[in-house]
């Protein structure tokens, strides 16, 4: 190959998405078990799909939508009244989020990227807890932001630890410009209880600092854990259509940003314009659909994960009954190796290679010595092979290690 101009420093800086390295490792491998990428097996609602088909023929599906999202999309979001099996359903009245303007993204990580690329400049310091969402890491990465302040979490529950956020925000100068959380956590599953959420809020408030949430997650709680959001002219919420209703080749999600600030929503509309000027109208008009079927639907395809995340947590007996930490949200275990099985990517590369099942590993979260598993990209009777894979691989490596 010939020689080229220079790459731009930001993109070399960043890091390789851990996916397209485990993408790589398992592109030979033959019945390979998924339990590393962060999805769900199922499709959107019927319904939403039968919708939809009409919409390939109609002449505004194929031209550009308002930067903001399809109206009867944020109609459906903001003001319509969504019936349900639970009653009167719409974003205000599962979120509380009263005060909140509505933007759709090409789903929620360009949602991420937009926020960044409004709130944040080259020189700002920002904050994430470990473990954290690899991508809002490589966000920061991408746009040039290298202060990166990473804050602890508990070592059990992997809750953020507030008094250290609190300490930063108020000793570091200048002060960071934005905190970033998931909840529930990915990859640690931790649900972030509501005096928590908001002891956090008002930390950031009263700092003037950005609090960006992700609640991609939002309808996967179990054994009564509950989300909650909170709202503040400080706080932006971030939401996807991915893994609730099965869209995540769709690519839908949207940012709920708080209504007074209108030189927020005029610079959003800046970066929309650039980087995907709207979300796939098709998907948009899909979102439209699975918003018909209602949270409702949503939950009865969560309810199918919890013997999944029971067979998996059954499996990870081998490393020792305190290995699990995190809480029961999302779609994902949070495991610690034994401290002899540091290089967690070696590890998992050895799990894939020799038992066929595949794992992330925790130092792409910025915790070493980990691995995060998913219990929703497969079906019970497929997860309960898997299962078997992963126990039986994990003796091995206890009793023998990485042998070949």
């Amino acid at each position: 190959m010939g020689s080229h101009p220079e790459l731009a420093i930001r993109a070399l800086h960043t890091d390789l998405p851990v996916m397209v390295k485990i993408r790589e490792l398992s592109k030979d491998a033959k019945d390979l078990m998924q339990l590393g990428q962060g999805m769900v097996y199922w499709q959107p609602p019927e319904q939403a799909l039968e919708k939809v088909k009409d919409k390939a023929w109609v002449p505004s599906t194929s031209q550009y939508g308002t930067h903001e999202g399809l109206i009867e999309l944020r109609e459906a979001l903001m003001n319509k009244v969504l019936i349900d099996h639970f009653g009167d359903n719409g974003l205000q009245h599962e979120n509380g989020l009263h005060k909140s303007s509505i933007m759709v993204t090409a789903g929620s990580n360009q949602g991420f990227l937009n926020l960044v690329l409004t709130l944040c400049d080259v020189k700002d310091s920002v904050v994430l807890f470990a473990p954290y969402f690899f991508n809002a890491y490589m966000s920061f990465q991408m746009t040039g932001i290298t202060n990166i302040l990473i804050g602890p979490s508990d070592s059990e529950t992997l809750l953020p630890d507030a008094d250290w956020l609190e300490r930063v925000l108020s000793e570091t100068k200048p002060t960071p410009k934005l905190v970033s959380i998931t909840n529930p956590g990915n990859p640690s599953g931790t649900c972030i209880p509501d005096s928590l959420l908001k002891r956090i809020s008002e930390i950031c408030r009263k700092a003037g600092t950005w609090l960006v949430i992700d609640n991609a997650y939002e309808y996967f709680t179990y054994y009564g854990l509950k989300h909650s959001c909170v709202e503040g002219n400080h706080v932006v919420n971030l939401f996807s259509f991915s893994k609730a209703y099965g869209m995540m080749g769709w690519r839908v999600g949207y940012i709920a940003y708080p209504a007074e600030a209108q030189s927020l929503r005029t610079q959003l509309l800046k970066v929309q314009d650039n980087v995907a000027i709207c979300a796939s109208m098709i998907s948009q008009s899909t979102a439209v659909g699975c918003l018909e079927a209602g949270s409702e639907w949503v939950r009865n395809q969560v309810k199918k994960l919890v013997r999944n995340r029971e067979l998996l947590l059954g499996a990870l007996s081998p490393i020792g009954e305190d290995a699990v930490k995190g809480g029961g949200g999302a779609i994902y275990i949070w495991a610690k190796l034994p401290e002899k099985f540091r290089d967690d990517f070696q590890v998992v590369c050895w799990l894939a290679k020799r038992h066929g099942v595949m794992l992330l590993p925790g130092s792409a979260c910025g915790l070493a010595g980990c691995v995060r598993i998913t219990y929703g990209a497969i079906r019970e009777t497929e997860c309960e092979v898997a299962a078997r894979r992963l126990k039986t691989g994990l003796e091995e490596l206890m009793r023998d290690g990485m042998v070949e």
